[in-house]
């Protein structure tokens, strides 16, 4: 039987009916020279041998079966992985246009889902590589696996053994879609009553043991699964409120150990310092429009993914909640935002995310646009390489990723990179007109957080 979306992307996938859900994500790469691009094209080559989707097409099923994974039969490396030269005057700003363009387009269906554009011609000698992927192909965290293949830790570039064999592309046969999606629910019923049958007799064990705990058990499961997939009204914020399907991005760079210093300091995490300062950058934003703001709705991704699971794939869950966005103090911010995020991270739907994803799948539309249209911000941290890395002989310089805003006014995402935070930001222009005053405002709020730090470094600049 081919392979079937899991239901988690199958709902990333259905929500781009509206297309400012689009689930795209672009991944900046800034290189110090230029690379063996013969050696790059042959790692994105042996990245597409090993993790099929990368040659693999999203085909719609017969419901109530989830669309299912296959390979294309015209598959060709060179459509997906092109050579440009870099738009005069060959800055960063110029390469973010490019980037810019990318995060708005939609991708040809037919084919399997990811473009990469290798920028030559750098005003300064270097060199940029440009990766859009579809979400339902990897997360953050798969895609740093993905990166494995395709760096080197030296300039030398090491011997990784015979490419692997091109995968056979069977013919499909006549009906093959509709005997599928059969086998499919027949499987997925047979394992629903297995489980069940397994299941019970603890069930019924602890009922009759502990009857209060079983149901007072029961009742907050459901609560929690309410919590992650009721609508949101209304924006939280009075300025913010249009949407679109413009986009403007942005890059900042962060020294990670005043960061962390930072966080420490009033008993956070580096994520918690992260969204402090995002939040604090929107405070900021709202000020400077004279709009008064309260608590805001933030989307996190967090990462369901485990040491089994392959690199390919979205294992994540999207987890809305508000934030005290409008507290000036950042050390009280940090705190508040700490008990937030922790009660978040326990929910008790978290082992549910599939069986809730498959249950909204079969939801009307709407409801999933109403679900997320109304959320403020979203906010992702990707741990990154924690070294320097080489890209076809060149050293890379600075790495961000532009995650899809999914319906917000705008989404930042952090990505470590050897001791540094790339904040990549993604902004609906109808949400923020104003880029560029955003831009300062979300700088300024990083340097009300990155001042609690006991010994401040000196900031580095990207590009």
């Amino acid at each position: 039987m081919p392979r079937f979306m899991r239901a988690s992307d199958a709902f990333t996938w259905a929500m781009e009916s509206d297309a400012r859900l689009r689930s795209t994500v672009v991944a900046l790469i800034v290189l110090d020279g230029t690379p063996d691009w013969d050696d790059v094209r042959r790692r994105f080559d042996r990245i597409s041998r090993t993790l099929p989707m990368f040659r693999q097409r999203v085909v719609e099923t017969p419901p109530p079966a989830p669309p299912r994974w296959e390979f294309a039969a015209d598959f060709d490396l060179d459509f997906h992985l092109r050579p440009v030269s870099a738009p005069a005057p060959g800055d960063l700003d110029a390469v973010l246009e490019m980037a810019r363009v990318l995060a708005m387009e939609d991708f040809d269906r037919i084919r399997p889902m990811w473009r990469v554009l290798l920028v030559d011609g750098l005003a300064d000698g270097g060199a940029a590589v440009l990766c859009a992927f579809h979400h339902a192909l990897t997360d953050g965290v798969g895609a740093i696996q993905i990166g494995r293949i395709l760096y080197e830790v030296s300039g030398r570039r090491p011997d990784r053994g015979p490419m692997p064999a091109e995968p056979e592309v069977p013919e499909p046969a006549p009906l093959s879609g509709y005997r599928d999606a059969v086998r499919y629910c027949v499987d997925v019923a047979g394992k629903a009553v297995t489980g069940a049958l397994r299941s019970a007799p603890a069930l019924i064990g602890r009922g009759i043991r502990q009857p209060l705990q079983t149901v007072s058990a029961a009742a907050a499961t459901a609560a929690s699964v309410y919590r992650t997939v009721r609508p949101v009204p209304a924006p939280g914020s009075e300025l913010m409120t249009e949407r679109s399907l413009l986009r403007r991005v942005g890059v900042h760079e962060v020294p990670l150990a005043p960061l962390r210093a930072a966080a420490d300091r009033v008993g956070g995490t580096v994520n918690d310092a992260f969204i402090a300062g995002v939040a604090g950058g929107l405070r900021r934003y709202h000020e400077e429009h004279q709009v008064p703001v309260g608590e805001l709705h933030m989307c996190m991704p967090i990462s369901l993914r485990g040491p089994a699971d392959e690199m390919g794939g979205n294992r994540i869950t999207l987890m809305r909640f508000d934030v005290p966005v409008g507290i000036a103090d950042p050390a009280v911010r940090i705190d508040r935002i700490r008990r937030r995020t922790t009660t978040v991270r326990t929910e008790r739907s978290l082992p549910y995310t599939e069986l809730i994803a498959a249950g909204l799948n079969l939801l009307p539309r709407w409801y999933i646009g109403a679900a997320l249209r109304n959320v403020d911000f979203v906010a992702s941290n990707v741990p990154g390489i924690p070294v320097r890395v080489y890209l076809g002989g060149a050293p890379v310089r600075f790495q961000c990723s532009f995650s899809p805003t999914i319906g917000a006014a705008v989404n930042v995402t952090m990505l470590t990179y050897a001791g540094s935070c790339a904040l990549g930001i993604n902004a609906d222009s109808a949400a923020i007109p104003d880029f560029d005053v955003f831009h300062e405002c979300l700088v300024a709020g990083f340097e009300e957080v990155l001042a609690l730090a006991p010994e401040r470094a000196e900031q580095p600049r990207p590009g």
